[in-house]
């Protein structure tokens, strides 16, 4: 689809502490848009480390904001240990409103913290909105655990702030599968703006021709917390010799070092095991595989549903119970298989799991749909706010 060509503009926030999840969903959504409208520009305001490390699409670029980093135990600390966090926050605000005072977004979406990281985004929501910007809130189709979310937002008020700043939420899945604010109290002012658009579609970038070999593709995310899938594939390896199917383990740009380093020492010992340390095209890779093991974060489960790949889901459970929930549900819909950590130490059981899933059968075969609608809605609703602004004033007045 080709839509209007005027000019228009949209301003994406991604916090980026934990992981690649965020950027990695915005730039999906991103490059989507300017390949249904070609007068858009979008700009992603990120915090993540390695932004530089992906192609964009023309007409999607990123602002780079200083780095902050969640820890397993949920707290926050600076990328550079030299800097103060709550100085790198108040460095992170002032960027933040100085790209959307020179930008002049139509249309600002924020990544799942309806405020920002500690708030930091909150006095540029309020300055846009008087701007007359469309505010949109992104939220995955799952968060939290209930209880976890409601302690964290009741702290700040947010969903009273939700109802008053917010345009429009849009849930990346579908009503049936899960709903990201079950549990919490939620007012009317923000359940009427909710709108389930689905999940994230993902295509390969190019047209693969069949691989030479079948792989298993085992996904850590960003890496940062996958030490223990990567530690328990490699023993399932070591103590099945059945268990013979070439694996291709992708360990994740933000493993440390020293920890990469041992797994790929490990790993060479054994002739079906091979290592990468980062890929930024993982729907190449999850394109060509047999199969997939994973944690199950957002974009892995988009691909996994995108590519119709056969999937083993273990979970992480810290900081957040997010992986735990999606795996639970898709496991219940006959989705995916899926595997506790502590059912995935034991490496014999493990093993089995890993050769099932190679012959296990894809999502499609489920009596669950697979509900890949989310960019198209979202284009269509995008679509639908461009031609009310080429009717209203404030466009006429920025030409």
């Amino acid at each position: 689809m080709t839509g209007p060509s005027r000019n228009a503009r949209i301003l994406m926030y991604s916090h980026d502490t934990f992981g690649l999840g965020h950027l990695r969903r915005c730039r999906t959504i991103a490059h989507s848009l300017v390949e249904d409208y070609r007068g858009l520009q979008v700009l992603i305001i990120s915090g993540a480390t390695i932004a530089g490390a992906f192609d964009y699409r023309a007409r999607v670029d990123f602002v780079k904001i200083p780095s902050v980093i969640k820890l397993r135990n949920g707290e926050y600390t600076s990328i550079d240990q030299h800097i103060d966090v709550k100085a790198t926050i108040r460095m992170r605000q002032s960027i933040i409103l100085h790209t959307a005072e020179t930008f002049q977004p139509d249309i600002f979406i924020i990544d799942k913290e309806p405020l920002g990281l500690r708030g930091e985004v909150e006095e540029t929501l309020r300055f846009l909105k008087a701007k007359g910007t469309t505010l949109i809130l992104g939220l995955r189709e799952v968060m939290d655990a209930p209880h976890f979310l409601d302690a964290e937002w009741k702290r700040n008020d947010v969903l009273h702030k939700i109802g008053s700043l917010y345009d429009n939420i849009w849930v990346y899945g579908p009503p049936d599968f899960y709903d990201p604010l079950t549990g919490l109290d939620v007012p009317d002012s923000v359940r009427e703006k909710m709108n389930f658009v689905g999940f994230l579609q993902r295509k390969a970038s190019v047209e693969r021709p069949q691989p030479l070999e079948d792989y298993l593709l085992v996904t850590t995310g960003g890496g940062g917390d996958g030490a223990d899938l990567v530690r328990d594939v490699i023993a399932a390896y070591q103590a099945d010799p059945t268990l013979t199917h070439k694996a291709v383990i992708v360990l994740g740009p933000y493993m440390p070092a020293e920890q990469r380093q041992n797994f790929v020492e490990q790993a060479g010992t054994n002739p079906h095991l091979e290592m990468i340390e980062f890929d930024n095209r993982m729907e190449d890779r999850i394109a060509g595989a047999k199969a997939v093991v994973a944690m199950g974060g957002y974009n892995t489960y988009c691909e996994i549903l995108s590519f119709d790949k056969p999937a083993l889901i273990v979970p992480r459970t810290q900081p957040r119970l997010e992986q735990l929930i999606r795996a639970r549900r898709a496991s219940e819909l006959g989705l995916v298989s899926m595997l506790s950590s502590q059912e995935a130490s034991d490496s014999l059981r493990f093993a089995q799991a890993i050769k099932d899933v190679l012959k296990r059968d894809p999502p499609s075969a489920g009596a669950a749909g697979l509900h890949l609608e989310g960019l198209q809605t979202i284009s269509q609703i995008v679509g639908g706010y461009l031609s009310e602004d080429a009717r209203s004033p404030r466009f006429a007045a920025q030409g």
